[in-house]
């Protein structure tokens, strides 16, 4: 069971996840053993994308979302709340993963 994220808490990117930009698409594509899963290729928006990018095993969610405010010109508590409802859909997934502060 997933529990509630805390602002402090920090999230690295699974290394079997690509990323890339496509026309004006942003995706993850999930590897296994060097090969593609095309059945579980995710597509991202503009926001969720500007948050994968962000997840780097060493940024707190507090520090994601001054980003974001600071991004997308958005009320701390909606960056907040949208952030972490990606990073539950992210974490659901197993694209991403808590680290141990």
């Amino acid at each position: 069971m997933i529990k509630m994220t805390t602002v402090n808490e920090v999230y690295q990117k699974s290394p079997d996840v690509i990323f890339r930009r496509v026309a004006d698409e942003y995706i993850l594509v999930p590897i296994r053993q060097k090969v593609v899963d095309l059945r579980s290729i995710y597509t991202l928006n503009e926001v969720s994308a500007f948050i994968w990018e962000l997840i780097d095993g060493k940024k707190s969610i507090s520090e994601i979302s001054d980003k974001i405010i600071e991004e997308f010109n958005v009320e701390p508590l909606q960056a907040e709340s949208d952030i972490r409802e990606i990073l539950l859909q992210l974490e659901t997934l197993s694209l991403i993963q808590k680290v141990d502060v």
